[in-house]
Order: structure tokens, then sequence, then C-alpha cells
């Protein structure tokens, strides 16, 4: 089997990640896979197998009012099905919204099967209102849209016109590949603290801003507990100023994008994750399969379905920032209880294991493989 996978660029983002992985693994399993991404090959974060065959179209840029948006959308669809017809993928994967409706549009009359992947919660993509309109009605031209949650996938069959939604949960990925940029973190904060860690995108939905206020009050009461977040994002600048206008410059760290993020979750003790809404965050499985004992907010729609609450982590009333609050304190202060949850939060390991997702996936496109050919 040819898979072909497209997706926007191969930057530091959980899509773009689990992309990365996707087609390495299915290359380790005999496929052909051929892995193309709008943007040019530098911004590239990941890391390839050197069986994937790369290809990056550099059509990608932000366009100037419609005439410009309309021009550069057809630029895209031309240049993604040059490449379909020349590499004739018996299927080919878009990740992310965008992604997928032109996949929808360039796909027309070929014979290549073809499926959308979802990899936030729908209704809060946040998109602008063209690309809900192309979004309802292109699913429905797509063989298959995947969603990474029951939640998302009945939103989908709901709101557009897909035929077919199935329901794919990320893999966990073990051992995490390191990169640069390093940072060892013993080369951050203070020894002897406890660590409490985030990960994720210096952005709104991410929460961080909601973390640091939280944190103002729980560290003056726990001096021997210090905060670390790992991302970078367009927030920076104003978590920053938050920071040090609350005094707390010397118990929370901003430390950026790292690619040695191993290191960074063995070194913490709790870890926490504050997003406003998910898809399915690879962050929280790779804290758990590090043995992190996690807390998050039971915001739509993944934490729900990794965390098993008051097993391996503890998930909290959605955006209620007392309970987040009282319920890091109660952990930050129990050692015993955070160990519990760090041995079984280990077994996301085995719950999400390569072998059983990879599964699904096979499945599903031989299922939508096997209904195009029918069509012919």
């Amino acid at each position: 089997m040819h898979v072909l996978i497209c997706i926007h660029s191969l930057g530091n983002g959980g899509a773009e990640r689990m992309a990365g992985e996707l087609a390495n693994g299915w290359a380790r399993a005999g496929r052909t896979v051929t892995l193309v991404t709008l943007e040019d090959a530098d911004v590239d974060f990941q890391c390839l197998d050197p069986a994937v065959r790369r290809l990056a179209l550099a059509v990608s840029g932000n366009s100037g009012g419609w005439g410009a948006a309309i021009y550069n959308n057809w630029r895209r669809v031309r240049a993604l099905r040059q490449v379909l017809r020349r590499q004739r993928p018996d299927v080919a994967l878009a990740m992310m919204t965008t992604s997928a409706v032109l996949l929808a549009i360039a796909s027309a009359g070929l014979t290549v099967a073809t499926v959308g992947a979802e990899r936030t919660f729908p209704p809060k993509a946040g998109l602008p209102r063209p690309w809900l309109w192309l979004r309802y009605w292109c699913y429905g031209w797509l063989d298959g849209v995947v969603a990474q949650t029951p939640e998302a996938a009945d939103w989908l069959r709901a709101h557009t016109r897909a035929g077919r939604v199935d329901v794919v949960p990320n893999h966990a990925v073990w051992p995490l590949s390191d990169r640069s940029p390093h940072l060892a973190p013993d080369d951050v904060g203070m020894a002897g603290r406890r660590r409490l860690l985030a990960v994720g995108r210096l952005s709104s939905e991410k929460g961080m801003d909601t973390l640091i206020e939280i944190f103002n009050g729980l560290g003056r009461r726990h001096p021997d507990w210090e905060l670390v977040i790992v991302g970078e994002g367009l927030a920076r600048a104003k978590l920053t100023t938050r920071v040090e206008a609350l005094g707390l410059a010397d118990r929370v760290f901003l430390v950026g994008r790292l690619g040695n993020l191993a290191n960074w979750y063995r070194s913490a003790h709790l870890f926490v994750l504050p997003s406003r809404f998910e898809g399915f965050p690879n962050v929280l499985v790779e804290a758990m399969e590090h043995g992190l004992p996690c807390v998050a907010f039971d915001c739509p729609a993944g934490p729900r379905h990794i965390i098993r609450h008051g097993v391996d982590g503890e998930l909290v009333p959605d955006q209620n920032v007392d309970a987040l609050a009282s319920t890091l304190e109660r952990m930050m202060a129990d050692e015993a209880l955070r160990q519990v949850y760090g041995e079984r939060a280990r077994e996301v390991l085995e719950r999400f294991a390569f072998t059983r997702v990879m599964a699904i996936w096979n499945t599903l496109f031989d299922s939508v493989i096997a209904a195009r050919r029918a069509r012919r």
C-alpha cells in the first residue's frame, strides 16, 4: 500500500508530530509513504525515517484579501493535484481541516481514496467563515473523516456532510525522539525544588495564563515547588510580563520550544494540562508514559479519554479554576498519591500502543480503498 500524508507543515505541533510518527511507522512496516507539506521544508521540526519520501510544495503564505486567498488556495489545490497524479497513492490522508478541504477538492475525479483527519475539537477550531462552509460541503467528498474522540465524531456527523466518520486516537510514542534545541533541566530553577510541568503552545486555548495565576497562590504556600512551561507562541510576551508583575520570575520559567522533552518529563514531579479545549493531547500521553501523575481540566474533549480519573490522574470540572487549584495543591502535598498515580499512568503505553492504533488505521484504509475501487 502506498500512503500519502498531506499537512500544512512539519513544525512543532501535535498534529505535525503525529503526522511524522504515522509516516515513520508505516514506512518501517514496509509501506510506501510520501509526506507532502504545503510549507517549505526549511521550517521542519519533526524527524522522518529515511524511507519516507518527503515533498515540500512551498505554496503556503498569508493571503491579503479575498482575491489573494482564492488565488493562493487555487495554487495549493493545483500543486496537490499534480502530486496525486504523479505519485498515484492508494490512499491520501490529510491532517487538519484546511488540508483535508484542499485534498477533497484536489482529488476530484481521481481514483485515490481520501481521508481527512481532524486534530482538535471541531466546534472550537476558530475557522474563518469560508472554511466553515468549505468543511461542511467538502467533507462529503472524502471517502472518510477521522476524529480523535467520540464527541468530535458526533459533531462532525451532525455538522458536516461527511458520509463516514471513524474515531482513531493518537498512539503513544515511545521513546520520544531527541533533537535540538536542547536545554538541560538542571540548568533551570533551583536544585531541590519539586517541579510542576506544563507543555504546550503559548496561546489562549492552552490556558497557560490561568495556570500562572493559579501558581501565584500555590507557589507562596509551597515554596519548595516551581512551575516550568515548555512551549512557544504568540502569547509569550504577555505571559512573561504577567510572571514578572506577580514577582514570580524565580519560580515560574517559560523555557521555550525544546527538542529533549523526555528529559523534562523525567525531571518533573507533577504534570498539569490547563487547556480550554483539546483534540487528543499528545503531551498528556507523553507525561503519563514517563510515569507522571497528571491533572487536567475536563475540557472538550481529549483529556477524559486519556486520564482515568482517580486511577492514574485527576480530571477537574472544565474551567473551574478553584477546583484546579485545590486539586493541584492536594497532589503537591501528597507524595504517596503522586506515586500511585504515576505507576498506573505508565499503562498508557499499552492502552494506546502503536500496534493497536495502527490496526484501526489499517482497517480504515483497507475499507475506504475497497469502497473506492468498487465504485470505479
